[in-house]
């Protein structure tokens, strides 16, 4: 496997575990590869996404699927967050989805949907946009030499 399709990879599997509610700086390392490496700019884009928003599904599927235990310790979210995310949702409705790359809020955001049950197509669509935007920016400034 070459180093490129080494980086691709560990920033595909670290965008997605940052989705989920385990700690990981999947921004961090987007910046470092195209620091590194300018020509990787949209690939790392691209993989950053596709991990971040295969992430906020799998979110999605656990508040869809498995709300019914939300009691349990292995739930993902505390009742506090939940609630917090759901008036958010109920404040500002779909469109919240668009933020679902924001730290603390975010990841309860894409639990939420699935919870009340929000269409995925709309689901996908809101959640990839807001994510890939947030990687464009990134990734532009990592390119610019912005912070280095």
């Amino acid at each position: 496997m070459t180093l490129m399709a080494l980086s691709l990879s560990a920033l595909f599997l670290n965008a997605f575990v940052a989705a989920t509610i385990l700690p990981a700086a999947s921004e961090v390392m987007l910046w470092v590869i195209i620091a590194n490496d300018p020509a990787l700019l949209w690939p790392a884009i691209a993989v950053a996404s596709a991990g971040n928003t295969a992430g906020a599904v799998v979110n999605w599927l656990l508040g869809r699927y498995l709300a019914r235990f939300s009691t349990r310790r292995w739930y993902p979210l505390t009742q506090k967050q939940q609630e917090r995310a759901g008036a958010w949702f109920q404040r500002f409705g779909l469109w919240t989805l668009l933020f679902a790359w924001l730290p603390v809020v975010g990841d309860p955001l894409t639990v939420v949907a699935g919870v009340l049950r929000v269409r995925f197509s709309a689901f996908l669509l809101l959640v990839a946009v807001g994510k890939t935007g947030r990687y464009v920016i990134i990734a532009m400034l990592a390119s610019q030499g912005i912070l280095s």
